[in-house]
């Protein structure tokens, strides 16, 4: 089967590749508006992408064509931005947080989540999240309705056990995020994981 994504099936390339190509991992991003409400929303076209800075990668949609998100504009109007990884302790909140609301609306509100103060940008972590990456916006690019937000990572807090404080080397049982799969409603779980020895 081949798919033309640049002619008849160009309307479903979401569904297409956000399905083929994972499993992703989860954004969910804290960052505070101009007047300082905080929004909360989850990614998954999200990575990381070098250490030399430190940087990773959101790219979340227009909501109409040249609209940005709350998200990407909180970003372009600040600068800042807090990525906040899932598991299954926050998973239901960080899913109804992905529901359209009102610009200014706090989808957290009635979560039962709290947030914590973050040390080198302005928006809130989310305190029971597993991980959460403090990042400054590096460059926005635009392609089309995609904006690549590039952040640098400033700051790493994890949950106490997660990192060995010494070798900072991952204690692997302690840390299952999940997995974006196939669009729309599809996840995955990793605790089923192996390890296999790659060459000098």
């Amino acid at each position: 089967m081949e798919i033309d994504l640049t002619g008849e099936h160009k309307g479903a390339a979401y569904k297409i590749l956000a399905s083929l190509v994972t499993p992703r991992p989860i954004a969910w991003v804290t960052t505070n508006d101009i007047q300082g409400r905080i929004n909360a929303a989850p990614f998954s076209f999200f990575n990381v992408f070098g250490t030399q800075p430190p940087v990773v990668v959101i790219a979340p949609g227009d909501k109409d064509p040249g609209v940005p998100k709350d998200t990407a504009r909180n970003i372009r109007d600040t600068g800042e931005f807090v990525i906040n990884l899932v598991d299954e302790t926050v998973f239901e909140s960080m899913v109804a947080s992905a529901a359209t609301l009102p610009h200014g609306v706090e989808e957290l509100a009635d979560s039962g989540l709290t947030y914590a103060e973050s040390q080198a940008v302005t928006p809130p972590r989310i305190a029971e999240a597993p991980a959460s990456l403090e990042c400054r916006e590096q460059i926005t690019l635009r392609i089309g309705q995609n904006r690549l937000i590039v952040g640098e990572v400033l700051r790493v807090h994890a949950r106490e056990g997660i990192f060995d404080p010494k070798t900072l080397r991952m204690n692997v049982s302690q840390y299952q995020p999940l997995g974006r799969m196939a669009s729309p409603d599809w996840y995955t779980r990793t605790t089923d994981l192996f390890e296999f020895e790659r060459p000098d």
